[in-house]
């Protein structure tokens, strides 16, 4: 039976975006199981927290959720920020991973072709998606843009779409001299963390898994 991931943002005891989780966890059942199971997400995490601390935690943890028909397991992990300047893109047309998967091996044999690069971006049918494990925004001198087809779609991507922060395009490897710089988010890493570095730190060398 496959089993599924989600990463929730735990920040001085407040958890973020927990009703795009909680709609992103009841999705993917209904996908791969026929129905979702009511796993009340709020409940759940509320108990964990309790039994993982004495007090309220202090500071930045990564939450990580396993789960199937149920949770098999919760975590908490001290979180802090990657170092990503560059990025190698990399042809993967058949790649599926529109949920989030526990198993990430697909992902993983991409990663492992960045050749000099910190991360990857994955080009899917001739247009840009994400990173080994981020979605990408691209600004323009105006707006912030992010691919219109994502490989996953990531709750800070959704937080972002409908708060009208960030638009979507199709993007291709050739509309890159679009855009002046590349921007990083998932559920750990918000808009507001800044994690980006100019469009010419994208090697335009397309590499074919």
């Amino acid at each position: 039976m496959c089993r599924f991931i989600e990463t929730i943002r735990l920040e001085n005891g407040r958890f973020e975006n927990l009703m795009f989780h909680q709609q992103r966890l009841d999705h993917t059942q209904r996908i791969h199981f026929g129905t979702s199971f009511n796993i009340n997400l709020k409940e759940k995490l509320s108990k964990a927290l309790k039994e993982n601390f004495s007090d309220q935690p202090a500071g930045l943890f990564k939450c990580r959720i396993v789960y199937s028909k149920q949770i098999h397991e919760i975590r908490f992990i001290p979180y802090s920020f990657p170092s990503i300047q560059s990025l190698q893109m990399v042809k993967a047309d058949t790649i599926e991973y529109s949920s989030k998967y526990e198993n990430r091996e697909q992902l993983n044999r991409l990663f492992a072709l960045r050749k000099n690069a910190d991360d990857i971006l994955i080009v899917k049918n001739g247009r840009i998606t994400d990173t080994s494990f981020c979605n990408v925004l691209f600004f323009n001198g105006k707006d912030w843009i992010t691919p219109e087809h994502p490989l996953l779609k990531g709750t800070q991507r959704a937080a972002l779409l409908y708060q009208e922060k960030i638009i979507t395009a199709s993007i291709r490897p050739e509309d890159l001299s679009l855009f002046s710089k590349i921007r990083l988010i998932n559920a750990m890493i918000r808009f507001e963390d800044r994690l980006e570095f100019p469009v010419q730190n994208i090697s335009q060398i397309i590499v074919e898994a």
